[in-house]
């Protein structure tokens, strides 16, 4: 048996959770389709988007002038051609959440961590929320953050990081970036954003 063995009383569950004998059988015709209910995650943080800046430069002086930095693949994945920004300023709502909170307590790979967000009815950050989010968490303490869009290079997805490798005012805020290889294993305690909703908006390459 694929799925090793199943007890009678796990099995009589879930004819009871399909509606009895009846329901089994429409499940089993496909007129009868189950589907991973959403989970309710609280907003951590809202922020703009579209805000002015039309170039990977523009992000890097107000970064710069901010007194953070860019640092590793940061600069690359700004200067990436699939990169956009907003031409209309709007604020999305930012959810911030760990492998272990997706049910993965023994970490995952990136795409499984994707599609159980996206099943639980988040979404994919735009483009723009790594530079934008590093300008306006100014108030970030230690860690980092892996913020996940939907820029693929070469079959690799790209993310950019927003990071705080210190505490009080000695800590420095930078932007970086980093591949997803399929041989990379993200930990349990690996905390990623993602959006509440995907937000539709016209986009520009900068």
């Amino acid at each position: 048996m694929k799925y090793g063995i199943l007890n009678l009383g796990q099995i009589e569950a879930i004819v009871n959770k399909l509606g009895g004998m009846e329901g089994v059988q429409r499940f089993l015709s496909g007129e009868t389709v189950v589907k991973t209910r959403e989970q309710i995650f609280p907003t951590w943080k809202t922020i703009k988007l579209g805000t002015g800046f039309k170039t990977a430069d523009d992000f890097r002086g107000a970064i710069k002038s901010a007194g953070m930095f860019i640092v590793n693949l940061g600069n690359e994945i700004l200067n990436f051609h699939a990169f956009t920004v907003s031409t209309e300023e709007t604020e999305v709502d930012l959810v911030v959440v760990s492998n272990a909170e997706l049910g993965f307590n023994g970490g995952a790979k990136l795409e499984d961590t994707c599609a159980r967000a996206l099943e639980l009815g988040l979404e994919l950050c735009p483009n723009e929320v790594g530079p934008q989010l590093r300008l306006q968490y100014e108030d970030q303490p230690y860690g980092g953050l892996i913020i996940v869009t939907d820029l693929i290079d070469s079959g690799l997805r790209l993310l950019f990081n927003v990071s705080r490798d210190g505490g009080g005012d000695v800590g420095r805020r930078f932007l970086s970036g980093s591949y997803d290889s399929p041989r990379d294993f993200w930990s349990a305690d690996s905390r990623f954003v993602f959006c509440r909703r995907r937000v539709v908006l016209p986009q520009q390459t900068v």
